[in-house]
């Protein structure tokens, strides 16, 4: 399962280890105006964040969508969102990945170039813990896309909501049969937890989903 130790709801780990590594990444920072990254998070607050992609390869597919959503305390504030088109610079937008978010070449030509959108989402995120549903795919396309503006991806805190829907669900079972697989899709995490289930693959309304999803497993813990 994706790890969830981050102070288990987003807090970065201290001591003398994650100073240091503060202090070597913002040392190798290729743009020092993103130095606002490493600073201490608002308390309370994350972001959650989906990306749409033109395929499922990390290495050479690209984001056409990014949508980001903060978070205070149990608040989603869906009126700070992020939504963003981006037009892919290499990759055509395959007719698969059309069926699923309903995004075609034609409507990304106009969009912002994945240059342009990066700053925007930065400067959103701040240096709050990331939150989103299988969270690991998203950031690898993020990091790849920022790797040569900065020279390394995403230092936030992330937290899986996946992973934290297992354990909630593993802890309701008896000792014996704990460890057991769990239905991770969407839509039973959404249902199981009575939250309402908005258009799927669209990036915004895919982070809004899993910021209640978020809200509400941390309420239940």
């Amino acid at each position: 399962m994706p790890d969830t130790t981050l102070d288990h709801l987003g807090a970065p780990k201290g001591g003398w280890l994650g100073a240091l590594k503060r202090q070597w990444l913002l040392y190798h920072l290729g743009d020092p105006r993103y130095r606002f990254m490493w600073d201490p998070a608002p308390p309370q607050e994350w972001v959650s964040i989906d990306c749409e992609t033109t395929g499922l390869d990390r290495r050479r597919d690209e984001i056409i969508a990014i949508g980001a959503v903060r978070i205070h305390g149990n608040r989603i504030l869906t009126s700070e969102r992020l939504e963003l088109l981006v037009r892919p610079d290499k990759r055509r937008v395959s007719a698969d990945s059309v069926r699923v978010h309903q995004l075609r070449e034609q409507d990304l030509a106009a969009a912002m170039s994945i240059d342009e959108a990066l700053p925007r989402l930065l400067h959103f995120i701040g240096s709050r813990p990331l939150v989103g549903y299988f969270l690991e795919f998203d950031v690898a396309m993020i990091d790849r896309a920022l790797f040569p503006m900065l020279g390394m991806g995403l230092p936030q805190p992330r937290i899986e909501v996946s992973a934290l829907y297992y354990e909630f669900k593993d802890r309701q079972r008896p000792p014996l049969e704990r460890g057991r697989d769990v239905d991770l899709r969407f839509a039973t995490m959404m249902r199981e937890l009575g939250l309402p289930l908005r258009d799927a693959h669209d990036a915004v309304n895919d982070a809004i989903m899993a910021a209640l999803a978020f809200v509400k497993l941390r309420n239940l813990r």
